[in-house]
């Protein structure tokens, strides 16, 4: 998750992901209310300060007001500002915000909080908007325990192993089209050293929900692992769940990047960029920046998808998706708006008018059968599309679990759990404790979670 990956979360529901978009942009805002245009109504859109919805910002007036009379105001915010803010609103029920981005970890936990406006009819009626083009994963993921749909998503992104393709051809070592973990930590012990000061793969470290224990959690599940079982028992201390830590651990401790301990998307990012490392497993978004113009290693990546052990596939799930709030007074304008800014000719638009770089991807399945797209982004398109196809959000490990996610819990307690868990994870990589004393220490936590759940 490189939306998730850049900062702790400082409310309980907070996301800190994929991977992963934020950038130092200013916040844009403009005052929440206002009157109509052109006789329309006027909503209000809280979103985060990421480079597509900045982009999206800028073409709203010229577009979607213009053709349907409906003013947008927006507050667009960095992403613990924004969450906080989603949050005090929405749960308050104040109806300051018509709509509000957030991710596939929140949607299910607020719409079963009753604080989101169901979108299934919406759906229904609006055939331009086409649902089922809408990547399957994504619709499951934003689709809650009732079975209704709550969200939207404007772009998604899943995880695959990235590697210098130039390096492994002059090291005479081949990557599987489907590499497994062992072979993968084979392949980094070959390649680790091969350029000076060249190490043979970077894996997030930095203590985070959203940054060592997203990745770490996928090895888990394809390990045959898992946080809890059906029954809420916390399965920390499990041998799966150790096996799986201690082959992470021991594969960055080994061939991973120096100071891997205070390394997450950023760094790793920046580590593939700079020829400092000759593997990288992280969110399908840092694709783009390895192939943008200018970059060194542009044209020398090559993509596979995400190493598994035990399941088919193992690569994570997450999108900023839009969400309507239950007290909005214009939910039908807020849905046309949704429609427009997630759906395929708003795609076009920003491929005309931006360039297709800067498409928001990961959605749909017709994205990725525009040549223009295809042209710009061919080196990792199929493998991103692919990975997004086959993640399993309610289904991600070999056995039942209680509560959906793949690189997280999606239960409102997994910011804290998976925070407090991921510190422990890191003191071990960075060799202050065991795995075994870390893991110890981390059932404790994941047990008093999971008796809150148990009986109920």
């Amino acid at each position: 998750m490189r939306t998730q990956s850049r900062r702790a979360p400082r409310t309980l529901i907070a996301v800190a992901a994929a991977g992963t978009l934020l950038t130092p942009f200013l916040a844009a805002c403009s005052g929440a209310g206002g009157s109509g245009s052109s006789g329309g109504h006027s909503i209000n859109v809280l979103m985060v300060n990421n480079p597509q919805m900045v982009e999206l910002q800028k073409l709203t007036a010229a577009h979607f007001t213009k053709d349907t009379g409906i003013k947008v105001n927006f507050t667009v915010l960095p992403e613990n500002d924004v969450r906080d803010k989603i949050s005090q609103d929405f749960a308050n029920q104040a109806g300051q915000y018509d709509v509000a981005t957030l991710s596939n970890y929140e949607i299910p936990i607020y719409a079963k909080n009753g604080w989101l406006h169901p979108l299934d009819s919406y759906v229904k009626k609006d055939t331009a908007f086409d649902q089922a083009d809408v990547l399957r994963p994504m619709t499951q993921a934003l689709t809650a325990g009732d079975g209704k749909l709550y969200g939207e998503p404007f772009y998604g992104e899943s995880s695959f192993l990235m590697y210098r393709k130039d390096v492994f051809a002059k090291a005479g070592v081949t990557m599987p089209a489907k590499p497994t973990w062992k072979q993968v930590a084979a392949l980094a012990a070959k390649v680790d050293g091969a350029q000076p000061g060249m190490k043979g793969i970077c894996l997030r470290g930095l203590p985070g929900w959203g940054e060592v224990m997203a990745p770490l959690t996928t090895v888990v599940n394809t390990f045959g692992g898992t946080w809890f079982d059906k029954g809420w028992n916390a399965r920390l201390t499990s041998k799966e769940f150790k096996e799986a830590t201690k082959f992470y651990v021991d594969l960055v401790r080994k061939h991973g990047e120096s100071g891997a301990a205070q390394s997450g998307y950023a760094e790793c990012l920046n580590n593939m960029t700079q020829g400092k490392t000759a593997m990288w497993y992280d969110a399908t978004a840092g694709a783009g920046s390895l192939e943008a113009p200018g970059s060194p290693v542009k044209g020398k990546i090559g993509y596979v998808p995400a190493p598994v052990e035990k399941t088919q596939s193992s690569g994570w799930l997450y999108t900023w998706a839009w969400g309507v709030q239950k007290a909005s007074k214009h939910p039908d304008d807020a849905w046309k708006f949704i429609s427009w800014a997630s759906g395929k000719g708003y795609e076009k638009l920003v491929g005309k008018t931006a360039g297709w770089a800067n498409v928001p991807a990961g959605k749909r399945s017709s994205t990725y059968d525009i040549p223009e797209y295809r042209k710009e982004a061919g080196a990792f398109a199929d493998v991103t599309r692919a990975a997004i196809a086959g993640a399993k959000p309610e289904d991600p490990g070999v056995q039942p679990r209680p509560a959906p996610g793949i690189q997280f819990v999606g239960i409102p307690e997994f910011t804290d759990l998976g925070t407090k868990v991921s510190q422990e994870i890191s003191s071990a990589i960075a060799g202050r404790q065991s795995v075994d004393s870390a893991l110890q220490k981390s059932q404790k936590l994941a047990e008093a979670v999971g008796k809150k759940y148990q009986g109920s």
